[in-house]
């Protein structure tokens, strides 16, 4: 069964999303923390597959602490904000909580979640979710629907859908979490996601253009061209 982590630190209302949860019985194990420190150490020792986070906490917020984290599980906000407050802030998580929360309310965001499998694998893979902020607008993205990472000095860019924000992440730390099954360095500026290759046309001196289905181009350095060939038994 799965572990979740529950973030809030007003003691009784951590309580009773604790008993909420213990009733239902979705979960192996329910761990508890305060604040943001208290959570990342969690996050360390327990490895829970699902946050029940408060966006009011003591030090750094829900968001802060979310950006703080390099990989995350999946989150459900639990907040007293209205649906419309939560709405303003554009974020896409599984799920939100309204407080007082209420256990059939409960129920509907665990049956949204997928907790039949945990990935063992370290790399960050198609379904992983990440958090992205940029200004005032944030996202909760699944690495899917990532077609693009490019290098912006030690910033990296993610494009997705119509977006294109930085992330605090260099593209050689990615290069060494993504999922080479679907991702592929294809010179020294950018990964793609191999899932979105419209076309491969030959370049000069033995290299490779790539046309995405968005309908970027993208110029394969000479070197990745021989590798990408092979991958695809050119």
């Amino acid at each position: 069964m799965p572990k979740c982590l529950v973030v809030e630190d007003s003691r009784l209302a951590r309580k009773e999303l604790v008993g909420l949860l213990e009733n239902i019985g979705s979960f192996e194990s329910i761990v508890q923390a305060q604040d943001a420190e208290a959570a990342h150490a969690a996050l360390i020792e327990h490895q829970p597959d699902v946050i029940f986070l408060d966006i009011h906490l003591p030090g750094k917020n829900g968001f802060e602490f979310l950006e703080s984290l390099d990989h995350i599980p999946k989150v459900i906000f639990t907040t007293a904000y209205d649906e419309f407050a939560i709405k303003s802030f554009d974020y896409n998580a599984i799920d939100y909580l309204l407080k007082p929360i209420k256990k059939e309310r409960l129920e509907k965001a665990i049956n949204k979640l997928d907790l039949s499998e945990k990935s063992t694998k370290k790399t960050a893979t198609l379904n992983q979710q990440v958090f992205v902020r940029d200004g005032e607008k944030a996202w909760f993205v699944k690495l899917s629907e990532v077609r693009i990472f490019e290098s912006v000095g030690n910033y990296c860019r993610l494009y997705f859908e119509d977006q294109k924000p930085l992330i605090q992440k260099s593209l050689n730390y990615l290069e060494g979490v993504l999922d080479e099954e679907h991702f592929f360095r294809v010179n020294r500026q950018q990964i793609i996601n191999l899932n979105y290759i419209e076309k491969l046309d030959a370049w000069f001196n033995g290299s490779l253009k790539l046309t995405l289905k968005t309908g970027e181009v993208i110029e394969v350095s000479r070197r990745q061209s021989h590798r990408i060939k092979n991958r695809f038994s050119l």
